[in-house]
């Protein structure tokens, strides 16, 4: 579905340009034209929440124009229900990075600025690209100013963690080229994403093809055993570069699973599910375990971080509606609340320059409105109802369920463990007795860091107490996947028929309609 107006051009190319443009203005605008350029994004990206046809399940607003004639490359762009939350989340996010980074970045502020625009431009190319060569050149692309804000702005062992952060995702992206390279030649020598994810494969062939994909997404999620760079990259990297880190890049391992393994590759996807499920519970489990054991903020977020990305996962390899459509909006909640937690890191942070528990107790009284925030966002990491991560974290569980009731209690351990390891987080730093050496230095949060972390407290309510806006937005796109992968269910799963799935059918009753089960 073609756009008389080129959106997503613009949203791609418009923090690129910014990137270029802040070299050229003084150095007292440069923080200002970062932030009017991200702002700019966030305000072009959101017409497309309401011009966006939720009862189609095709891509929208597209754009498509010839890039190379032979072999035949194309510039095209497009959006569907599953692109179209996670394009929404980046925008939203970018505008906060920049201010969280208004005082902490001191240093290189010009470059500092445009790697953080490079970033935005690179992450949003991924998501809406419809061409597997410009997929991966947005892919490869964002590697660079994220190693580069880890490697320059970073800690003191910056520099390893930058290192070990680019190679590990560098070797999945070389098998992810040779996958596209495969698929170029067996599905009728095209790029196009679109008509690759229609083409029937042979099953050794997507088997291959899956271990290949499951290299550069599972790396990027990160999926156990390959999470280790994860804990190191976030320590050492700056507030706005963790934040981009947990609430973007890891989605975009998440989102190739979904946009590329399970369409293009049905057969094998379900040939893998019982493995999937296994590392993602192990995953859940084992990284809410080791959140326990940390002493340090960062690194007991990206432990946690490992944890709920399980639930991610676990949820797109159900393969029925209500595990998917949880799957994505765990995606996005995982992003604002992970995000917003790295956020109030940064804020103490600034304070105290320590990122250790037994430095930043009892902060309630030195500072309410930072400790009412923190623990707003906790509750929301532990899956408080009527919070936005307990929309996507219960409907991964039904979505579980209906595949495997001892998935679905194995899976429901790190729900238990993450209530154990936030509120004790929670009961230490919001709670505890202040250390008088930093009691000095515990002022409450300002002007700029209100406007940092208040909208996200709104979208922690808005989405955990009206989450059928996203859902419906969603519900066609996910549809599709799922008829891709059971070509043989002659209709799809209804919303109407959510609830008559988790009824049980009476005695010698007809199956349900549409029901879906694991071969």
């Amino acid at each position: 579905m073609t756009s008389s107006f080129p959106w997503l051009t613009l949203l791609i190319f418009l923090p690129l340009a910014g990137a270029v443009a802040v070299f050229f203005v003084k150095e007292t605008s440069v923080r200002l034209t970062a932030l009017g350029i991200t702002v700019a994004d966030l305000l072009i990206s959101l017409p497309l929440w309401w011009l966006f046809d939720a009862s189609s399940g095709q891509m929208q607003f597209g754009e498509l124009a010839v890039w190379i004639t032979a072999p035949p490359i194309h510039y095209r762009l497009g959006i569907d229900g599953i692109s179209l939350p996670l394009v929404l989340m980046t925008t939203v996010l970018m505008p906060l990075c920049v201010l969280i980074s208004w005082q902490s970045v001191e240093t290189r502020i010009r470059s500092f600025m445009a790697m953080l625009l490079i970033m935005e431009g690179t992450m949003l190319g991924v998501f809406v690209a419809l061409d597997f060569v410009l997929f991966y050149v947005f892919w490869e692309a964002m590697l660079i100013p994220m190693y580069l804000l880890i490697g320059v702005w970073g800690g003191p062992n910056r520099l390893y963690a930058a290192i070990k952060f680019f190679l590990y995702t560098l070797a999945g992206s070389v098998l992810l080229l040779v996958a596209i390279l495969v698929l170029y030649f067996q599905g009728g020598h095209t790029f196009d994403i679109l008509q690759l994810s229609q083409g029937a494969y042979a099953t050794s062939l997507q088997m291959w093809l899956f271990l290949a994909f499951f290299a550069a997404f599972a790396v990027k999620v990160p999926m156990f055993p390959f999470h280790t760079w994860l804990p190191d990259a976030h320590v050492e990297a700056p507030t706005a570069g963790s934040v981009i880190l947990a609430s973007v890049l890891l989605k975009m391992g998440t989102y190739g699973f979904l946009r590329f393994s399970l369409p293009m590759l049905p057969e094998a996807s379900r040939a893998f599910t019982p493995l999937m499920a296994t590392l993602s519970i192990v995953a859940i489990i084992y990284g809410a375990y080791m959140a326990l054991a940390q002493a340090d903020l960062k690194k007991l977020i990206a432990y946690s971080s490992v944890s709920h990305m399980g639930f991610v996962t676990l949820g797109l390899f159900t393969f029925n509606i209500q595990g998917i459509e949880g799957a994505v909006m765990q995606m996005v909640n995982h992003g604002i609340t992970t995000g917003a937690l790295f956020l109030c890191v940064g804020v103490i942070y600034e304070r105290t320059h320590s990122r250790q528990i037994a430095d930043n107790v009892g902060l309630t009284k030195p500072m309410p409105r930072y400790a009412t925030l923190l623990v707003i966002f906790a509750l929301s990491s532990l899956g408080l109802p009527g919070t936005n991560s307990f929309v996507g974290e219960f409907m991964v569980l039904v979505g579980t369920f209906v595949w495997s009731k001892i998935a679905t209690a194995l899976a429901s351990l790190g729900i238990i463990l993450a209530a154990v390891y936030i509120l004790w987080m929670v009961q230490r730093v919001a709670f505890g007795v202040p250390s008088p050496h930093f009691l000095p230095k515990l002022r409450d949060v300002n002007q700029r860091e209100m406007v940092t972390l208040v909208p996200l407290v709104v979208l922690v309510f808005w989405i955990g107490l009206f989450p059928n806006p996203m859902l419906t937005r969603m519900h066609a796109s996910v549809e599709k996947v799922i008829a891709r992968a059971f070509p043989s269910i002659s209709e799809p799963i209804t919303a109407a028929s959510q609830l008559d799935q988790l009824t049980p059918p009476a005695k010698g009753a007809a199956p349900i309609a549409g029901e879906v089960r694991q071969p």
